[in-house]
């Protein structure tokens, strides 16, 4: 069985050929084309990306993130959202290596198996990165009015936040 896993991807690969063979495709053609089809997508995604990283980096650097963590603390305890957890719910919609930054610092200061390390998990499971999603997906699509993207996506991932605690306290606690 392993060996045969262990062919599947060149097997794969001498499939394209032998289709491409078969067709009478122009094999490297059509893969300069789709290169260059590639790179193009790329220049076009990555101004937006860089904004998006340059506003994720002055939102941390600036100490914005501790202060709005500190501002939602007490409104956040009301709805069961333990104090340790707002970063990672502030950081994930825009950013999923910071978010990861802060779950991994979560992870080794609490420990996985605890509540906050479990809410942590299954948040980052149950979560997407907002902000750079739609960035990403409306830059490659060439879509300009992306007006309610925003707004619907946030709801839907205020939801998994509240959804993950909930989960948490009734099935793991």
């Amino acid at each position: 069985m392993s060996f045969l896993s262990s062919l599947s991807v060149p097997l794969v690969i001498c499939g394209v050929f032998l289709w491409a063979g078969v067709q009478r495709v122009d094999l490297l053609s059509s893969f300069s084309k789709g290169v260059k089809d590639g790179l193009k997508i790329v220049l076009e995604m990555l101004p937006a990306l860089m904004l998006l990283t340059l506003a994720i980096t002055c939102f941390r650097s600036s100490g914005a993130l501790e202060l709005l963590c500190k501002a939602l603390s007490k409104p956040a305890a009301l709805l069961g959202f333990p104090a340790p957890i707002l970063p990672l719910t502030l950081l994930r919609p825009l950013s999923g290596s910071g978010a990861l930054v802060v779950f991994e610092d979560i992870l080794s200061q609490y420990g996985p198996d605890s509540l906050i390390g479990r809410i942590a998990s299954v948040m980052m499971g149950s979560t997407e990165t907002t902000f750079y999603t739609i960035a990403l997906y409306c830059s490659a699509a060439g879509i300009k009015k992306s007006r309610y993207a925003a707004p619907a996506s946030l709801c839907a991932d205020l939801m998994g936040f509240c959804a993950s605690v909930l989960a948490v306290n009734l099935l793991l606690e």
